[in-house]
């Protein structure tokens, strides 16, 4: 049997630990920036929702109109179709949602120049690739009624493509110095527009009849002054950043609903009544490719697809 040895009342005592005195060290806790955000109310989204329709119906009255012309007089209404349809499903992504991205700006420092406030703006950049599809095809509706050479429609229509995106890029950079730089090459691109369409096209359309010579100085004066107005909105809304989202929608709208559908209706109502205006394509535009194989490029010229 083991009997338990009794331990010295020395060995009991629990060891304490001596107490020290000590400063607690400062906590730094750094700035959290501010976020503001800036999207659409419901006024934007009815904004969207009432242009999308129209674009819609206008898309569907010129292809109705272009059924009742023969095929070699449909290109302008064709051209003037795409324009609204590629407008309507622009305007359907950014009324159901997409299309939208939130771009985000500093607008407040502290003394030490860090970060107070930012803020976060919805910015449609499904607006810009319905702008790269469209403005082409207008234009290019207004080259072929002036009569314009290839030359200057290929030089008008780059233009343009390079407004666009440059405009794109504005949009989306980092700080004002940069995006108003992208925009200075946007608004250079448009004047390069406004000259091929304002000088060289008056020039190409001189030598045909006196009605086709007014009908494009107006047309051509209408859309020049709406695109005009396009820049001064961007510059308030997207670079100043002076209008709201609701009102950046609201502008657009309106500038796209008269540049695409006031535009498109003009054209063609006038083209239609208009026989001298009319632009008349044959070959393989009406008829396809013959039987034989070939495809005519020009008199007494073919080539073979074998």
């Amino acid at each position: 049997m083991i009997i338990p040895q009794e331990l010295p009342e020395v060995a009991t005592q629990v060891a304490t630990t001596p107490q020290t005195s000590h400063t607690p060290l400062p906590t730094v806790i750094p700035d959290i920036p501010r976020v503001y955000y800036q999207t659409s109310s419901e006024v934007g989204q009815r904004a969207l929702w009432v242009v999308c329709i129209l674009m819609g119906l206008s898309s569907l009255a010129f292809y109705i109109m272009a059924m009742r012309v023969p095929v070699q007089k449909r290109l302008f209404h064709i051209i003037t179709a795409f324009v609204t349809t590629f407008a309507f499903l622009s305007y359907y992504a950014m009324a159901t949602g997409d299309g939208i991205t939130s771009h985000a700006y500093v607008v407040g420092r502290s003394k030490l120049g860090a970060v107070t406030e930012i803020i976060k703006r919805d910015v449609y950049w499904a607006r810009y690739v319905d702008w790269s599809l469209t403005t082409p095809l207008l234009l290019l509706d207004l080259c072929l009624l002036a009569g314009a050479n290839g030359a200057t429609i290929l030089v008008t229509l780059v233009s343009d493509v390079i407004m666009i995106l440059t405009g794109l890029f504005a949009a989306f950079s980092k700080d004002g110095a940069q995006s108003w730089g992208w925009y200075a090459f946007a608004c250079i691109a448009y004047l390069n527009i406004v000259y091929q369409v304002g000088y060289k096209g008056r020039n190409a359309v001189s030598a045909r009849d006196n009605k086709t010579r007014a009908f494009f100085g107006a047309i051509s004066l209408f859309t020049l002054l709406l695109w005009t107005a396009y820049p001064i909105v961007w510059g308030i809304a997207d670079g100043a950043h002076r209008v709201n989202v609701d009102g950046e929608i609201i502008a657009y709208a309106v500038l796209d609903v008269l540049a695409k559908g006031v535009f498109g209706f003009w054209l063609l109502l006038t083209h239609d009544s208009m026989p001298q205006a009319s632009l008349s394509i044959d070959g393989f535009w009406s008829h396809g490719i013959p039987y034989d194989g070939t495809i005519r490029v020009g008199e007494g010229r073919t080539i073979d697809d074998n």
